[in-house]
């Protein structure tokens, strides 16, 4: 991987963030139009709490998944674990095809800490650092949220449009800068979620793949991050082969005294 990887990835984790399922083989499939939990015509309160009863509720995330990056051109294929600590922290490692790990991060929600084990280097970096690279409004709710397919606290708010449109529910709306549109499935999990920051020039789009079983709830077997910051492109496609919920996990980060470290 190129010399960048140190930047490209902070880019790629930030725009974006059942006990052992494999997500490939159990697929719950989506029913069509008119065969699910039905959202209810002017009960804007009672369908966005349908909505967020769908959320996997954990204490802990373990992912490993398959990725391609795709940082500004610059295409590797890599294997990306995630391990969540709800509210905490997410931790993620990215390693090479050849088994060697290149980079490692803690993203908590005042810091940033990220390992290029490549170029021995360490940086640690408030998490205001990411407005370098997206809305301000982007916090560390909104990562988790990402990273484990469940609704955007922020955004499941009375002030959000909720209506359907060709037989799927759309939830739509701005806070400050940005506006935000999810489109939700006929599982009524969301499928599609788009950011968009025209003042900044910014755009984030994320989306899932089919949902499968995990502890009585729903967790998307892929998840596709399309991301845009200025001249900055970044397309990650993560296909999820391992996803453990409410498991002991730890979260190790040490850097060693031979990297130098880059404020």
């Amino acid at each position: 991987m190129k010399r960048n990887i140190l930047n490209s990835l902070l880019l790629a984790v930030l725009v974006v963030l059942g006990v052992g399922c494999r997500a490939k083989k159990v697929i719950v499939a989506t029913p069509p139009a008119g065969q699910t939990d039905v959202l209810k015509v002017d009960k804007k309160s009672e369908n966005l709490a349908l909505l967020k009863s769908k959320d996997l509720s954990f204490t802990t995330l373990a992912l490993r998944g398959k990725a391609a990056l795709d940082i500004n051109g610059d295409e590797n294929n890599v294997t990306m674990i995630i391990r969540i600590q709800k509210d905490k922290k997410i931790w993620v490692s990215v390693t090479a095809i050849a088994g060697i790990e290149v980079a490692r991060a803690v993203i908590t929600p005042d810091s940033l800490l990220i390992l290029d084990r490549l170029h021995k280097k360490f940086t640690k970096k408030p998490f205001s650092y990411i407005y370098n690279y997206t809305n301000k409004q982007i916090n560390f709710d909104l990562l988790q949220a990402v990273f484990s397919g469940n609704t955007i606290k922020d955004f499941m708010v009375e002030k959000s449009a909720l209506v359907q449109e060709n037989g799927v529910w759309v939830l739509s709306g701005t806070t400050g800068d940005l506006a935000y549109r999810s489109l939700f499935n006929t599982l009524l999990k969301t499928e599609e979620t788009n950011l968009n920051d025209a003042k900044a020039a910014q755009a984030f789009k994320v989306t899932y793949g089919n949902y499968t079983p995990v502890n009585n709830a729903l967790f998307p077997s892929s998840l596709k991050i399309n991301s845009m910051s200025g001249d900055k492109k970044i397309n990650i496609n993560i296909d999820f082969i391992k996803i453990e919920s409410n498991t002991t996990v730890d979260f190790p980060f040490t850097v060693p005294k031979s990297f130098e470290v880059i404020n």
